[in-house]
C-alpha cells in the first residue's frame, strides 16, 4: 500500500505524462501539417528538411518512452498502486530530459513555421552539456591561481576585542598589550 507521499508523486507523474502526450502528439502533427500546406501551395519541402525532423521525432519519441517509463505507476491487477514510479519532477537527467525534449519540440515546429534556421536551436544542447562538464571538470584542468591560496581569511573580532584594539591604537593606558607565548 502506497502512502500519502508516493500518492502524490504518482498524480503528478500522470497528470505530467498526460501532458507531454499532448506535447508529443502536436509537435509531431502540427509540423507535418504546415509542410502539407506549403506543398498544396506549390512550395516544396526538401529532402534535408524531412530527414532533420525525422531524427527530431526519433530524439522526442525517445525521451518521450524513457519518461514514460520512468514516471508510469504500477499498479496490480485490483488497481492498487505498487509503485509510484520515479519522481518526474527530480532535478539532474530526468530535468535534462525535459529540456532536451522541449528543445526537439520547438525545433520541429518553429522550422515548420519560421524557416530552416531554427535547426540551429539544437546546439544548444552540446552548449549546455560543455558548460555543465567544465563545471566538473574545469577544475581538475586548471587549477586556482596561488595568490588566491595565500590570501587568509580577515578573522572576525568580537565588539569586546574592536574596542580593545582601537584603545591600544590611540594609546590607552588601560590597556596592556601581551606577548602570546609559542
Amino acid at each position: 500500500m502506497a502512502n500519502t507521499s508516493q500518492k502524490k508523486i504518482a498524480s503528478q507523474n500522470e497528470a505530467a505524462l498526460k501532458n507531454l502526450l499532448y506535447g508529443q502528439i502536436l509537435a509531431n502533427i502540427v509540423p507535418f501539417l504546415i509542410r502539407l500546406l506549403y506543398r498544396a501551395f506549390g512550395r516544396r519541402t526538401s529532402i534535408k528538411v524531412w530527414i532533420m525532423s525525422a531524427i527530431a521525432t526519433g530524439v522526442s519519441q525517445f525521451l518521450y518512452g524513457r519518461l514514460a517509463a520512468l514516471g508510469k505507476p504500477r499498479r496490480d491487477a485490483n488497481g492498487t498502486m505498487v509503485s509510484a514510479g520515479s519522481d518526474l519532477n527530480q532535478p539532474g537527467v530526468t530535468e535534462w530530459m525535459f529540456d532536451v525534449l522541449y528543445i526537439s519540440w520547438a525545433a520541429q515546429v518553429g522550422s515548420s513555421i519560421l524557416g530552416e534556421w531554427v535547426w540551429l536551436l539544437y546546439l544548444v544542447i552540446p552548449v549546455f552539456v560543455i558548460y555543465k562538464a567544465w563545471g566538473f571538470i574545469g577544475p581538475m584542468i586548471m587549477p586556482q591561481s596561488s595568490s588566491a591560496e595565500e590570501e587568509a581569511p580577515v578573522e572576525q573580532l568580537s565588539k569586546r576585542q574592536e574596542k580593545l584594539k582601537k584603545r591600544s591604537e590611540r594609546g590607552d593606558p588601560r590597556v596592556k598589550t601581551q606577548q602570546r607565548r609559542a
